[in-house]
């Protein structure tokens, strides 16, 4: 019985692990908005059009949050990871 507790309690540890080391945005679309949406609503607050929005995002990237940083990282990582130099997966 108490080795079947210690295992359940390690479980639940190592599953908390893994959910934080996701990074913040979660490497998706929707996570990445939600990571970006205040520095998107503060510095391109009359962007009108995604793409004026991506081109304002891209040319105050220095000013993003640190929480949108890491989320537009995961987001690259995760474009590169599918659609790698080359066209191979």
């Amino acid at each position: 019985m108490r080795l079947v507790l210690a295992a359940g309690a390690a479980l639940a540890l190592l599953a908390g692990a893994v959910a934080s080391a996701q990074p913040p945005g979660g490497g998706d679309m929707q996570g990445w908005r939600q990571a970006c949406a205040a520095d998107a609503a503060k510095l391109c607050p009359d962007a009108k059009t995604r793409e004026d929005r991506h081109a304002c995002m891209t040319q105050n990237q220095d000013k993003l949050s640190d929480t949108c940083k890491a989320a537009v990282a995961a987001m690259r990582a995760r474009m590169q990871s599918m659609h790698p130099p080359g066209g191979q997966p």
